[in-house]
Protein backbone atom coordinates (compact mmCIF):
# COMPACT_ATOMS: atom_id res chain seq x y z
CA UNK A 1 0.00 0.00 0.00
CA UNK A 2 1.05 3.37 -0.80
CA UNK A 3 0.24 6.56 0.41
CA UNK A 4 -2.02 8.74 -2.05
CA UNK A 5 -1.43 11.49 -4.51
CA UNK A 6 -2.33 12.96 -7.96
CA UNK A 7 -0.82 12.97 -11.46
CA UNK A 8 0.88 16.17 -12.67
CA UNK A 9 2.52 16.73 -15.83
CA UNK A 10 5.75 16.47 -15.28
CA UNK A 11 7.42 19.19 -17.74
CA UNK A 12 10.91 18.01 -16.94
CA UNK A 13 12.29 20.16 -20.42
CA UNK A 14 15.76 20.77 -18.53
CA UNK A 15 16.47 17.25 -17.29
CA UNK A 16 18.88 16.69 -20.07
CA UNK A 17 20.71 20.41 -19.54
CA UNK A 18 24.20 20.30 -17.65
CA UNK A 19 23.86 23.08 -15.48
CA UNK A 20 25.55 26.42 -16.90
CA UNK A 21 27.44 29.01 -14.42
CA UNK A 22 25.96 32.38 -14.74
CA UNK A 23 28.22 35.70 -14.72
CA UNK A 24 28.20 37.72 -10.97
CA UNK A 25 25.41 40.08 -11.34
CA UNK A 26 26.88 44.26 -10.45
CA UNK A 27 25.00 43.21 -7.07
CA UNK A 28 23.63 40.59 -5.00
CA UNK A 29 21.47 40.87 -1.73
CA UNK A 30 21.87 38.28 0.78
CA UNK A 31 18.48 38.09 3.36
CA UNK A 32 19.51 36.74 6.71
CA UNK A 33 16.39 34.52 7.12
CA UNK A 34 17.22 31.72 4.41
CA UNK A 35 16.32 28.88 6.51
CA UNK A 36 13.48 27.92 9.29
CA UNK A 37 14.40 29.16 12.83
CA UNK A 38 16.21 32.63 13.60
CA UNK A 39 17.74 34.82 11.18
CA UNK A 40 21.26 35.14 11.19
CA UNK A 41 23.12 37.70 12.74
CA UNK A 42 25.42 39.78 10.37
CA UNK A 43 29.20 40.21 11.47
CA UNK A 44 29.69 42.85 8.06
CA UNK A 45 28.82 46.66 7.92
CA UNK A 46 29.35 49.00 4.88
CA UNK A 47 32.39 49.50 3.22
CA UNK A 48 33.77 45.89 4.54
CA UNK A 49 35.82 44.07 1.60
CA UNK A 50 34.06 40.64 1.33
CA UNK A 51 35.28 37.24 -0.60
CA UNK A 52 33.81 34.09 -1.86
CA UNK A 53 33.23 32.12 0.79
CA UNK A 54 33.89 34.45 4.06
CA UNK A 55 31.26 34.53 6.86
CA UNK A 56 29.07 37.36 6.59
CA UNK A 57 26.55 36.34 9.27
CA UNK A 58 26.85 33.76 12.24
CA UNK A 59 23.84 31.81 13.44
CA UNK A 60 21.90 33.66 15.81
CA UNK A 61 20.72 30.45 17.87
CA UNK A 62 20.22 27.03 17.68
CA UNK A 63 17.86 26.39 15.29
CA UNK A 64 19.76 29.01 12.72
CA UNK A 65 22.44 28.85 9.82
CA UNK A 66 25.33 31.32 8.80
CA UNK A 67 25.61 32.93 5.96
CA UNK A 68 28.78 33.10 3.48
CA UNK A 69 28.98 35.02 0.44
CA UNK A 70 29.45 34.01 -2.99
CA UNK A 71 30.78 37.37 -4.46
CA UNK A 72 34.27 39.07 -4.08
CA UNK A 73 33.54 43.10 -3.34
CA UNK A 74 32.41 45.92 -1.15
CA UNK A 75 29.69 46.17 1.38
CA UNK A 76 27.06 48.47 0.09
CA UNK A 77 24.80 48.68 2.83
CA UNK A 78 23.51 46.81 5.71
CA UNK A 79 19.69 46.77 5.50
CA UNK A 80 15.93 45.84 5.70
CA UNK A 81 14.01 43.68 2.64
CA UNK A 82 10.57 42.06 2.64
CA UNK A 83 10.56 38.36 1.98
CA UNK A 84 8.14 36.57 -0.38
CA UNK A 85 6.44 35.56 3.24
CA UNK A 86 5.74 39.08 4.16
CA UNK A 87 8.56 39.40 7.29
CA UNK A 88 10.80 41.87 7.31
CA UNK A 89 14.34 40.83 7.53
CA UNK A 90 18.24 41.87 7.33
CA UNK A 91 20.38 41.51 4.42
CA UNK A 92 23.97 42.10 3.11
CA UNK A 93 24.29 44.17 0.10
CA UNK A 94 26.95 43.83 -1.88
CA UNK A 95 28.39 45.49 -5.08
CA UNK A 96 30.81 42.87 -7.21
CA UNK A 97 34.26 43.54 -8.61
CA UNK A 98 34.01 40.57 -10.63
CA UNK A 99 37.18 38.98 -9.23
CA UNK A 100 35.68 36.19 -7.58
CA UNK A 101 38.48 36.08 -5.20
CA UNK A 102 38.88 33.33 -2.83
CA UNK A 103 38.56 33.88 0.86
CA UNK A 104 41.58 32.54 2.76
CA UNK A 105 39.36 31.41 5.10
CA UNK A 106 38.04 28.27 2.67
CA UNK A 107 40.28 25.35 3.89
CA UNK A 108 38.58 21.57 4.51
CA UNK A 109 37.34 21.52 8.22
CA UNK A 110 38.41 18.93 10.82
CA UNK A 111 36.65 16.29 11.36
CA UNK A 112 37.21 12.99 13.26
CA UNK A 113 33.85 12.28 14.72
CA UNK A 114 30.29 12.71 14.71
CA UNK A 115 30.70 15.97 16.86
CA UNK A 116 33.26 17.53 14.56
CA UNK A 117 31.06 16.01 11.60
CA UNK A 118 27.97 17.99 12.64
CA UNK A 119 29.92 21.22 13.38
CA UNK A 120 31.36 21.51 10.37
CA UNK A 121 28.26 20.73 8.85
CA UNK A 122 26.29 23.66 10.93
CA UNK A 123 29.62 25.24 9.74
CA UNK A 124 28.88 25.38 6.42
CA UNK A 125 25.75 26.79 6.32
CA UNK A 126 24.10 23.63 4.90
CA UNK A 127 20.35 24.04 5.20
CA UNK A 128 17.72 21.73 2.95
CA UNK A 129 18.47 22.29 -0.64
CA UNK A 130 14.74 20.67 -2.00
CA UNK A 131 13.28 23.52 -0.84
CA UNK A 132 12.22 22.92 2.78
CA UNK A 133 15.15 25.23 4.22
CA UNK A 134 15.60 23.35 8.06
CA UNK A 135 18.79 23.78 8.92
CA UNK A 136 20.37 20.40 8.38
CA UNK A 137 23.11 19.75 11.35
CA UNK A 138 19.78 19.86 13.21
CA UNK A 139 18.77 16.47 11.51
CA UNK A 140 22.28 15.09 11.88
CA UNK A 141 21.91 16.39 15.74
CA UNK A 142 21.13 12.64 16.56
CA UNK A 143 21.33 12.12 20.24
CA UNK A 144 20.41 8.33 20.84
CA UNK A 145 21.90 6.94 17.28
CA UNK A 146 20.39 3.52 18.59
CA UNK A 147 17.10 4.57 17.68
CA UNK A 148 18.21 5.28 13.76
CA UNK A 149 17.62 2.57 11.40
CA UNK A 150 17.66 4.18 7.89
CA UNK A 151 18.78 7.22 6.04
CA UNK A 152 16.28 8.02 3.41
CA UNK A 153 17.91 10.07 0.36
CA UNK A 154 15.00 12.18 -1.45
CA UNK A 155 15.96 12.10 -5.44
CA UNK A 156 12.22 12.03 -5.63
CA UNK A 157 11.85 15.92 -7.05
CA UNK A 158 7.98 15.17 -7.87
CA UNK A 159 7.02 19.12 -8.47
CA UNK A 160 6.73 19.81 -12.35
CA UNK A 161 9.63 21.83 -13.98
CA UNK A 162 12.27 21.13 -11.47
CA UNK A 163 15.11 19.27 -12.89
CA UNK A 164 18.14 20.64 -10.53
CA UNK A 165 18.15 17.25 -8.30
CA UNK A 166 18.36 15.32 -11.57
CA UNK A 167 21.06 16.83 -12.53
CA UNK A 168 22.87 16.59 -9.03
CA UNK A 169 22.24 13.11 -9.44
CA UNK A 170 23.81 12.84 -13.19
CA UNK A 171 26.43 15.01 -12.74
CA UNK A 172 27.43 15.08 -9.43
CA UNK A 173 26.39 11.70 -8.08
CA UNK A 174 30.29 10.65 -6.96
CA UNK A 175 29.32 13.89 -4.14
CA UNK A 176 26.18 12.10 -3.51
CA UNK A 177 28.06 8.18 -2.78
CA UNK A 178 30.73 9.97 -0.86
CA UNK A 179 28.20 11.49 1.47
CA UNK A 180 26.90 8.56 2.36
CA UNK A 181 29.85 7.15 3.21
CA UNK A 182 30.48 10.37 5.70
CA UNK A 183 26.89 9.38 7.13
CA UNK A 184 28.25 5.16 7.54
CA UNK A 185 31.01 6.73 8.87
CA UNK A 186 29.89 9.11 11.79
CA UNK A 187 26.07 8.19 12.26
CA UNK A 188 26.64 4.27 12.35
CA UNK A 189 23.78 3.75 9.82
CA UNK A 190 24.01 0.88 7.68
CA UNK A 191 20.88 0.97 5.36
CA UNK A 192 20.45 3.98 2.96
CA UNK A 193 17.43 4.07 0.53
CA UNK A 194 17.82 6.27 -2.45
CA UNK A 195 14.00 7.25 -3.35
CA UNK A 196 13.75 8.24 -7.21
CA UNK A 197 10.99 8.72 -9.37
CA UNK A 198 10.45 6.30 -12.12
CA UNK A 199 10.25 9.59 -14.72
CA UNK A 200 14.44 9.91 -13.96
CA UNK A 201 15.62 6.79 -15.76
CA UNK A 202 19.01 8.41 -16.58
CA UNK A 203 19.76 9.32 -13.41
CA UNK A 204 18.50 6.26 -11.93
CA UNK A 205 20.65 4.56 -13.98
CA UNK A 206 23.44 6.24 -12.32
CA UNK A 207 22.13 5.73 -8.88
CA UNK A 208 22.55 2.14 -9.61
CA UNK A 209 25.33 2.27 -10.73
CA UNK A 210 27.51 3.78 -8.49
CA UNK A 211 24.99 1.63 -5.68
CA UNK A 212 26.76 -1.42 -7.39
CA UNK A 213 30.32 -0.71 -5.00
CA UNK A 214 28.15 0.27 -1.98
CA UNK A 215 26.70 -1.78 0.83
CA UNK A 216 23.61 -0.88 2.29
CA UNK A 217 22.38 1.21 -0.18
CA UNK A 218 19.35 0.98 -1.95
CA UNK A 219 18.00 2.76 -5.14
CA UNK A 220 13.92 2.81 -4.92
CA UNK A 221 12.31 3.49 -7.82
CA UNK A 222 8.97 5.38 -7.14
CA UNK A 223 5.98 6.01 -8.86
CA UNK A 224 6.03 9.26 -10.73
CA UNK A 225 2.84 10.36 -8.37
CA UNK A 226 2.85 13.91 -5.93
CA UNK A 227 3.79 14.58 -3.67
CA UNK A 228 6.60 11.83 -3.53
CA UNK A 229 8.66 14.03 -2.04
CA UNK A 230 6.49 14.90 0.81
CA UNK A 231 8.84 13.73 4.00
CA UNK A 232 6.00 11.84 5.47
CA UNK A 233 4.65 10.26 1.92
CA UNK A 234 8.51 9.61 1.38
CA UNK A 235 9.19 7.59 4.73
CA UNK A 236 6.08 5.22 3.92
CA UNK A 237 6.79 4.40 0.58
CA UNK A 238 10.37 3.83 1.31
CA UNK A 239 10.45 2.16 4.51
CA UNK A 240 6.89 1.28 5.14
CA UNK A 241 6.86 3.42 8.48
CA UNK A 242 4.43 6.16 9.75
CA UNK A 243 5.87 10.16 10.78
CA UNK A 244 3.56 10.02 14.12
CA UNK A 245 1.13 12.85 14.48
CA UNK A 246 3.77 15.94 15.48
CA UNK A 247 6.93 13.90 15.40
CA UNK A 248 9.74 13.99 13.02
CA UNK A 249 11.59 10.84 11.19
CA UNK A 250 13.98 10.38 13.88
CA UNK A 251 10.71 8.97 15.45
CA UNK A 252 10.45 6.40 13.04
CA UNK A 253 13.86 5.77 13.03
CA UNK A 254 14.85 7.45 9.89
CA UNK A 255 16.41 10.47 8.83
CA UNK A 256 15.29 12.18 5.63
CA UNK A 257 17.83 14.11 3.63
CA UNK A 258 17.98 15.99 0.41
CA UNK A 259 20.23 14.31 -2.51
CA UNK A 260 21.83 17.72 -3.62
CA UNK A 261 22.06 18.62 0.24
CA UNK A 262 23.85 15.54 0.65
CA UNK A 263 26.15 15.98 -1.92
CA UNK A 264 26.65 19.71 -0.96
CA UNK A 265 27.85 18.01 2.24
CA UNK A 266 30.32 15.91 0.60
CA UNK A 267 31.93 18.58 -1.32
CA UNK A 268 32.35 20.93 1.90
CA UNK A 269 33.97 17.94 3.63
CA UNK A 270 36.21 17.51 0.56
CA UNK A 271 36.87 21.47 -0.14
CA UNK A 272 35.92 23.88 3.00
CA UNK A 273 33.59 25.92 0.68
CA UNK A 274 30.35 26.99 2.16
CA UNK A 275 26.84 26.90 0.68
CA UNK A 276 27.46 30.32 -1.32
CA UNK A 277 25.75 29.10 -4.88
CA UNK A 278 22.61 27.16 -6.09
CA UNK A 279 22.24 25.29 -9.13
CA UNK A 280 18.71 25.89 -10.16
CA UNK A 281 15.68 25.43 -12.84
CA UNK A 282 14.61 28.21 -14.93
CA UNK A 283 11.48 27.28 -17.01
CA UNK A 284 7.93 28.47 -17.50
CA UNK A 285 5.90 29.57 -19.97
CA UNK A 286 7.32 32.75 -20.42
CA UNK A 287 11.15 31.77 -20.49
CA UNK A 288 12.75 32.16 -23.82
CA UNK A 289 15.07 28.67 -23.22
CA UNK A 290 15.05 27.04 -20.06
CA UNK A 291 17.91 25.71 -18.71
CA UNK A 292 19.80 24.40 -15.32
CA UNK A 293 21.99 27.25 -14.10
CA UNK A 294 24.59 27.91 -11.41
CA UNK A 295 24.02 31.10 -9.32
CA UNK A 296 25.40 32.86 -6.23
CA UNK A 297 23.06 33.16 -3.42
CA UNK A 298 21.64 36.65 -3.47
CA UNK A 299 21.17 37.29 -7.36
CA UNK A 300 17.98 39.26 -8.05
CA UNK A 301 15.52 36.79 -10.43
CA UNK A 302 15.54 39.37 -12.72
CA UNK A 303 19.54 39.04 -13.24
CA UNK A 304 19.09 35.18 -13.42
CA UNK A 305 16.24 35.63 -16.02
CA UNK A 306 18.41 38.20 -18.05
CA UNK A 307 21.25 35.90 -18.01
CA UNK A 308 20.18 32.77 -18.79
CA UNK A 309 18.44 34.27 -21.89
CA UNK A 310 15.65 36.26 -21.36
CA UNK A 311 11.98 36.30 -21.14
CA UNK A 312 9.55 35.47 -24.30
CA UNK A 313 7.19 37.81 -22.37
CA UNK A 314 6.48 40.06 -19.80
CA UNK A 315 6.28 37.37 -16.61
CA UNK A 316 2.52 37.63 -14.76
CA UNK A 317 3.74 35.38 -12.12
CA UNK A 318 7.20 34.38 -11.15
CA UNK A 319 7.92 31.73 -7.96
CA UNK A 320 10.56 30.44 -6.44
CA UNK A 321 9.70 26.50 -6.31
CA UNK A 322 7.34 24.48 -8.83
CA UNK A 323 3.54 25.68 -9.08
CA UNK A 324 2.40 23.15 -6.87
CA UNK A 325 4.14 24.49 -3.79
CA UNK A 326 5.93 27.25 -4.89
CA UNK A 327 5.85 30.81 -3.59
CA UNK A 328 5.18 34.28 -6.23
CA UNK A 329 8.02 36.82 -5.59
CA UNK A 330 6.36 40.38 -5.00
CA UNK A 331 9.23 41.68 -7.88
CA UNK A 332 12.02 40.63 -10.06
CA UNK A 333 14.32 42.16 -7.53
CA UNK A 334 13.75 39.16 -5.03
CA UNK A 335 16.67 37.30 -4.55
CA UNK A 336 17.98 34.12 -4.96
CA UNK A 337 17.91 32.03 -1.39
CA UNK A 338 19.62 29.13 -0.10
CA UNK A 339 16.66 27.03 -0.96
CA UNK A 340 15.73 28.35 -4.13
CA UNK A 341 15.98 25.24 -6.33
CA UNK A 342 13.77 26.42 -9.69
CA UNK A 343 12.68 29.72 -10.86
CA UNK A 344 8.96 29.52 -12.70
CA UNK A 345 8.44 32.53 -14.44
CA UNK A 346 4.59 32.45 -16.22
CA UNK A 347 2.85 34.24 -18.78
CA UNK A 348 -0.73 35.51 -18.39
CA UNK A 349 -2.23 32.40 -19.66
CA UNK A 350 -0.26 30.02 -17.54
CA UNK A 351 -0.44 32.40 -14.83
CA UNK A 352 -4.47 32.70 -14.91
CA UNK A 353 -6.20 31.38 -11.97
CA UNK A 354 -9.42 29.40 -13.00
CA UNK A 355 -12.87 30.69 -12.17
CA UNK A 356 -13.86 29.26 -8.99
CA UNK A 357 -17.61 27.73 -8.37
CA UNK A 358 -19.65 26.48 -5.17
CA UNK A 359 -18.06 23.41 -3.73
CA UNK A 360 -20.67 19.82 -4.78
CA UNK A 361 -19.52 17.88 -2.06
CA UNK A 362 -17.90 15.59 -4.64
CA UNK A 363 -14.83 14.13 -2.09
CA UNK A 364 -12.24 13.96 -4.79
CA UNK A 365 -10.19 16.10 -2.21
CA UNK A 366 -10.55 13.86 0.46
CA UNK A 367 -9.50 11.31 -1.73
CA UNK A 368 -6.51 12.16 -3.65
CA UNK A 369 -5.15 13.87 -0.33
CA UNK A 370 -2.02 12.23 0.68
CA UNK A 371 -2.53 12.62 4.16
CA UNK A 372 -6.26 11.37 4.23
CA UNK A 373 -7.69 14.93 5.28
CA UNK A 374 -11.06 15.95 4.58
CA UNK A 375 -10.85 19.85 3.06
CA UNK A 376 -14.27 20.51 2.52
CA UNK A 377 -14.80 19.99 6.30
CA UNK A 378 -11.87 22.09 7.34
CA UNK A 379 -13.69 24.68 4.98
CA UNK A 380 -16.02 24.87 6.86
CA UNK A 381 -14.61 25.10 10.30
CA UNK A 382 -12.44 27.89 9.59
CA UNK A 383 -15.10 29.66 7.85
CA UNK A 384 -17.30 29.48 11.41
CA UNK A 385 -14.14 29.69 13.28
CA UNK A 386 -14.13 26.33 15.24
CA UNK A 387 -10.21 26.35 16.45
CA UNK A 388 -11.80 22.91 18.03
CA UNK A 389 -13.00 21.33 15.11
CA UNK A 390 -9.74 22.24 13.34
CA UNK A 391 -7.63 20.89 16.01
CA UNK A 392 -10.12 16.95 15.73
CA UNK A 393 -9.83 17.39 11.78
CA UNK A 394 -6.06 17.95 12.22
CA UNK A 395 -5.37 20.18 9.83
CA UNK A 396 -1.69 20.62 11.60
CA UNK A 397 -0.90 17.60 9.36
CA UNK A 398 -1.90 19.33 6.19
CA UNK A 399 1.57 19.75 4.54
CA UNK A 400 0.18 22.32 1.54
CA UNK A 401 1.32 20.07 -1.10
CA UNK A 402 -1.89 21.52 -2.86
CA UNK A 403 -3.38 17.88 -3.79
CA UNK A 404 -7.06 19.33 -3.09
CA UNK A 405 -6.78 22.07 -4.94
CA UNK A 406 -5.53 20.69 -8.60
CA UNK A 407 -8.22 18.09 -8.30
CA UNK A 408 -11.09 19.86 -6.68
CA UNK A 409 -13.74 20.54 -9.92
CA UNK A 410 -15.50 23.70 -8.76
CA UNK A 411 -11.42 24.72 -8.34
CA UNK A 412 -12.02 26.37 -5.03
CA UNK A 413 -8.91 27.33 -3.22
CA UNK A 414 -8.43 25.04 -0.19
CA UNK A 415 -4.50 24.37 0.40
CA UNK A 416 -4.96 28.76 0.83
CA UNK A 417 -8.10 27.91 3.02
CA UNK A 418 -6.15 25.17 4.73
CA UNK A 419 -2.74 27.60 5.11
CA UNK A 420 -5.40 29.90 7.25
CA UNK A 421 -6.98 27.85 9.38
CA UNK A 422 -3.13 26.10 10.39
CA UNK A 423 -2.79 29.70 11.79
CA UNK A 424 -6.37 29.99 13.52
CA UNK A 425 -5.14 26.91 15.17
CA UNK A 426 -1.91 28.09 15.96
CA UNK A 427 -2.97 31.19 17.45
CA UNK A 428 -5.92 29.55 19.38
CA UNK A 429 -3.21 26.78 20.70
CA UNK A 430 -1.06 30.02 21.49
CA UNK A 431 -3.72 31.83 23.38
CA UNK A 432 -4.87 28.00 25.49
CA UNK A 433 -0.90 27.47 26.69
CA UNK A 434 -0.74 31.59 27.80
CA UNK A 435 -3.90 31.26 29.41
CA UNK A 436 -2.33 28.10 31.49
CA UNK A 437 0.84 29.12 32.27
CA UNK A 438 -1.12 32.31 33.60
CA UNK A 439 -2.87 30.62 36.30
CA UNK A 440 0.08 28.98 37.76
Amino acid sequence: MRLKGIHVPHKKHTANAAPVRLPVSKTVTIPMAMHIGKPAKPIVKRGDEVKVGQLIAEADGFISAPIHSGVSGKVQKIDEMITSMGAKVPCVVIETDGLQELSETVRPPEVHDLESFVAAVRQSGAVGLGGAGFPTFVKLSVKDLGKLDAVVINAAECEPYITSDTRTMLDRGEDVFEGIELLKKYLKVRRFIIGVEENKPEAIEKMRCLAGGAEGVEVKVLPAVYPQGGEKVLVYNTVGKMIPKGGLPLDAGVIVINVTTLAFIARYIKTGMPLVEKCLTVDGSAVKEPKNVIAPIGMSIGDVLEAAGGCKCEPAKVLYGGPMMGIAVPDLGAPILKNTNAIVAMDEKEAMPPKTTPCINCGACLNQCPLRLDPRAISRAYKRNEPEELKALCVDLCMECGCCSYVCPAKRHLVQTNKLAKAVLRNYLAAQKAQQEGKK
